[in-house]
């Protein structure tokens, strides 16, 4: 790969990864309601899913979930059942966590459970899944070896990931304080919890390299 073009595909990945999205969200909504740990846990799956998106893509298996319909269709809703899962949950979740922040406890939730949400969220989500597709194998020059363009590329990617979730975490850490009183986390939880749904049935329109 050459210099220009390993600058072009880190221009690309670095605006795609710092765009709003589900894992962003996610990231915010850990660093108000759990803290900068479960941020650095969750990204920490993220990357993690996003390195086996990228397997996947240099396997040739993201050129058939590409080309197939069916598959990407499976693989959307099953994106879309997620993130509608996590609003629903931050909907219906938040009464109990107003009560323990006014008792002046924080919900606690393993390491496992945030690692398993990143990791999750990152799999089942078809914008990855179509960068990596259909994006990720344009910039791979087939006149150099395989393993350090592999290596270099999608090391890039899963480090912008880690670095731009930890930065909206920090962000939102600096918010924190205009949502401490229950009206303000009331109204918090509405609005990421609805953010969730409404992406969850967004994602039911996005459409697959082959289809479109």
């Amino acid at each position: 790969m050459n210099t220009d073009t390993l600058m072009m595909y880190l221009l690309i990945s670095f605006f795609y990864v710092i765009s709003p999205g589900p894992a962003i969200l996610l990231a915010i909504f850990n660093s108000i309601s759990h803290g900068m740990r479960a941020v650095m846990i969750g990204a920490l799956g993220n990357i993690t899913g996003l390195f086996v998106l990228s397997l996947v893509s240099v396997g040739g298996l993201g050129a058939i979930l590409m080309a197939s319909t069916t598959l990407f269709m499976l693989v959307k809703i099953l994106g879309a059942s997620y993130l509608i899962y996590l609003g629903a949950r931050q909907l219906f979740s938040r009464k109990r966590q107003m009560k323990l922040q006014a008792e002046g406890v924080t919900e606690q939730r393993s390491a496992l459970a945030h690692y398993r949400e990143g990791l999750l969220l990152a799999v089942t989500n078809p914008k990855p899944i179509l960068f990596f597709g259909a994006l990720f194998p344009q910039f791979i020059d087939l006149n150099y070896a395989l393993a350090p363009q592999f290596s270099v590329m999608t090391g890039a990617f899963m480090l912008f990931s880690f670095f731009s979730l930890s930065c909206y975490g920090l962000i939102a850490q600096s918010a924190k304080g205009f949502l401490t009183g229950s009206r303000g986390m009331k109204w918090f939880h509405r609005v990421t919890g609805g953010l969730f749904v409404s992406m969850g049935v967004g994602l039911l329109s996005f459409k697959s390299a082959a289809s479109q």
